[in-house]
């Protein structure tokens, strides 16, 4: 086994100095972790990548960062090991997030390559790739900690057991209530988008253009940059109308008629179909609404506000009757805090945790109170009219059961994953292929298996 490894990594460094030669005289190898390479350009673009983010490193940052580059080895090996792929349309929109922080953050183009010392591209490279390895290590932190589960119980004897002064202190949240009105894109608009879409169609069905080039010039989905390439993904990955089209696509140099979604108006091509998976490229128009429009909904909005206020219907009433948003029609207009990694749902929001355009409303508000209508971008990108009410405020306070149970949950359950991850790194470590340069070997570390 040990003389399969030697050969293994022999094979890595080979062809890492056959592709890389001229980059090697000033990088090189310092790690490898199973047949994954950390380089000295790693560590430097880690170290790089902190700064910009305005961390404080400390005179260990070094071994810091090599080992948390090495755990990263450990689960991007295991992520190769169960065949896990990055979902490209989610890699395309944390990277653009990441993007639009950085210059906001920097003021401009010029400033942040300046102070990264790397080009734009350059940069939107690395974020993608980081994106992209981030999405494939959480697959398999969830598949790790995926039976780890907290009884009631547990919670209870957990919040007797801990002293006091070591609660948590929970910010204050609130709940709010919402309707929704959509303004509707003409008749004409949407004609426009059809005409615009049909047109792209016959230019790459007829071998005019290509699909990617028109994606990247012309699409208002994230995943325009990449030509609007989405990735492999299953058929419950897509909303139905788009999926039921992707998946019935058989030519690859064919384009689809025109799909209408919540998100807009698409054409697709198909890439490439595997194991019950579909790639596929897709162009996205979103017609534009007008003010007039706009100003219409945003005056019915007040006149539901007005009869609200005079007692004519209550809030819980004018939701179902009005409320264009799916999401909180069903539940009195309550909006919905899902946290994904913990697979929960609630009411209650930080006020960092709500929308820009609400958290802006709720900070003006009384318990009952209701805003005034205003505009605001919905999660598919959507301008929508909205009328808020806050319906309840808890502000902040040592956690206690009756409030805060789900949050003493979370807390005991983020520790119990913890306490699962950190066996599976130290099972990972024994049984993984590790090398290292000499002056790693007097690091601190948190992890006592790399030195072997």
């Amino acid at each position: 086994m040990k003389r399969k490894w030697c050969l293994l990594v022999f094979a890595v460094l080979i062809s890492y100095v056959n592709s890389n030669a001229q980059k090697n005289l000033i990088d090189g190898v310092e790690w490898i972790v199973g047949d994954e390479v950390i380089l000295r350009s790693d560590i430097e673009e880690s170290r790089i990548n902190a700064e910009l983010r305005g961390d404080v490193l400390d005179q260990n940052w070094r071994c810091l960062i090599a080992e948390q580059l090495a755990v990263q080895k450990l689960f991007l090996h295991q992520a190769d090991i169960d065949s896990i792929y990055a979902n490209e349309a989610g890699v395309s929109k944390v990277a653009e997030e990441q993007e639009n922080y950085y210059l906001q953050a920097y003021g401009s183009k010029e400033r942040l390559e300046e102070y990264a010392r790397k080009s734009i591209k350059a940069l939107r490279e690395m974020w993608r790739q980081q994106a992209r390895d981030q999405q494939r290590m959480d697959e398999v932190r969830m598949s790790i900690v995926k039976n780890v589960k907290v009884t009631p119980a547990e919670v209870r004897s957990y919040f007797k057991d801990v002293p006091k002064d070591s609660l948590p202190i929970v910010p204050m949240n609130v709940e709010v209530q919402l309707i929704t009105l959509s303004p509707k894109p003409t008749r004409a608009e949407i004609e426009r988008i059809e005409n615009e879409l049909r047109s792209f169609a016959q230019r790459v069905n007829s071998g005019e253009s290509d699909f990617g080039t028109l994606a990247m010039l012309y699409s208002q989905d994230a995943s325009a940059r990449q030509g609007g390439e989405l990735g492999y993904k299953g058929r419950g990955q897509f909303v139905p109308e788009f999926a039921n089209v992707a998946f019935s696509l058989n030519d690859p140099k064919k384009v689809s008629k025109i799909v209408r979604t919540e998100y807009g108006y698409h054409i697709i091509q198909l890439i490439d179909k595997k194991g019950g998976k579909v790639n596929v490229r897709h162009i996205l128009l979103k017609p534009e609404v007008s003010s007039e429009e706009v100003a219409e909904n945003l005056s019915k909005l007040d006149s539901i506000r007005s009869s609200i206020h005079d007692g004519k219907m209550t809030f819980e009433e004018a939701v179902v009757k009005f409320s264009d948003d799916k999401d909180t029609r069903s539940n009195n207009g309550l909006m919905v805090n899902i946290d994904v990694d913990q697979a929960t749902r609630t009411s209650h929001f930080e006020m960092k945790d709500l929308p820009q355009d609400v958290a802006k409303q709720v900070s003006t508000l009384e318990v009952g109170e209701m805003s005034a209508p205003f505009e605001m971008i919905n999660k598919n990108g959507e301008r929508v009219c909205a009328l808020i009410r806050l319906k309840s405020r808890i502000d902040t306070h040592v956690a206690n059961m009756q409030d805060d149970f789900q949050v003493l949950k979370n807390i005991l359950q983020n520790r119990k994953q913890e306490e699962e991850i950190n066996k599976w790194i130290e099972q990972k470590q024994r049984v993984t292929y590790i090398r290292m340069s000499p002056e790693w070997r007097n690091c601190k570390f948190k992890y006592p298996n790399w030195v072997k």
